[in-house]
């Protein structure tokens, strides 16, 4: 079963910052995500999502290869590459993984204009060090599916600013 996060950020940046963070635990093997997905409001309250993967893009480069492929084969390759690319880009465009797209729109309408959020499904997670390693980003916690104790302890972390060190005066003889 997976776990969906929404965190709110004052910038566009700090939400790319965070997601990329966590990226870097998943290469860790600390965390596996279904999905990552930063959204943002512009300052006339359009909402626009920066999904992790380009499925139109995909698809379109996919088709184009399977399509060259057939058309090799009845020996018109150009016209085979422009009907699998097309296709691909539609099937890429009408294929929808991870978080439903309407529904993070939905959820994102609660941020204030020019702000942008974090939507994370998580489908495993080591909590300790992942929260851990998140001590202190910032970004408040607007929806969450996790348990109460879950969601209390992401919330300490998010919201912990961690202090630099402050090396000890030198003793005055």
């Amino acid at each position: 079963m997976s776990d969906l996060v929404f965190i709110a950020f004052p910038t566009e940046e700090k939400a790319e910052e965070v997601r990329q963070k966590v990226l870097s635990l998943q290469r860790e093997y600390l965390i596996e995500l279904g999905d990552a997905v930063v959204v943002v409001k512009n300052e006339k309250g359009e909402i626009k999502l920066n999904q992790m993967m380009n499925l139109t893009a995909a698809g379109a480069a996919s088709g184009a290869l399977w399509g060259t492929l057939v058309g090799l084969i009845f020996l018109a390759p150009l016209l085979g590459t422009a009907i699998g690319a097309a296709s691909g880009a539609i099937g890429g465009k009408l294929t929808d993984v991870g978080i439903n797209d309407q529904f993070m729109k939905d959820a994102a309408s609660v941020l204030q204009p020019g702000t942008a959020g974090l939507f994370l499904l998580i489908r495993k997670m080591t909590t300790d060090k992942v929260l851990a390693d998140l001590q202190g980003v910032g970004g408040t916690l607007m929806r969450t599916s996790f348990d109460e104790t879950k969601e209390t302890a992401l919330r300490e972390a998010l919201a912990a600013h961690t202090s630099p060190a402050v090396p000890p005066s030198p003793a005055v003889p």
